[in-house]
């Protein structure tokens, strides 16, 4: 399996992003670039500008694999407003602008539910699962 593909495997998972999951999914995202040692290229400490001119394009080539994975790990309608891009850090930059907003009626349905919830048939550990995920 390629490293591309890997990552992919990683992540499909959460393809639609969508503010509901952006937080899961950015994490999720943020774990694989950490294991694969390419999370400076999303969170802007690896810039282009910091690398002698001779690895500008070992900078580049790297830069495209993460643009890559993170444009496998989109739903397809997201892809318009991205696909253009060339730094992988405007685009995460764009995304978490995006996506990463509290949303009020979110979090007034969210404590809701936490208030509402009970164990009724639920083992312990699976009623603390679904407390914990609320």
């Amino acid at each position: 399996m390629a490293v591309g593909e890997e990552m992919l495997a990683e992540t499909s998972f959460l393809a639609t992003t969508t503010s509901d999951n952006y937080a899961l999914w950015s994490r999720s995202m943020r774990i694989g670039l950490l294991g694969k040692s390419k999370l400076g290229f999303v969170d802007g400490r690896f810039p282009k500008s910091k690398f002698e001119p001779q690895l500008h394009d070992q900078w580049e080539k790297v830069n495209v694999v993460v643009l890559s994975w993170i444009m496998n790990a989109l739903r397809p309608d997201l892809l318009s407003s991205i696909v253009y891009a060339s730094n992988t850090h405007k685009v995460w930059e764009d995304l978490k602008e995006r996506f990463d907003k509290v949303n009020g009626s979110r979090v007034l349905f969210l404590h809701r539910e936490i208030h509402t919830l009970i164990q009724s048939t639920m083992s312990i550990a699976d009623y603390f699962s679904k407390l914990r995920d609320l």
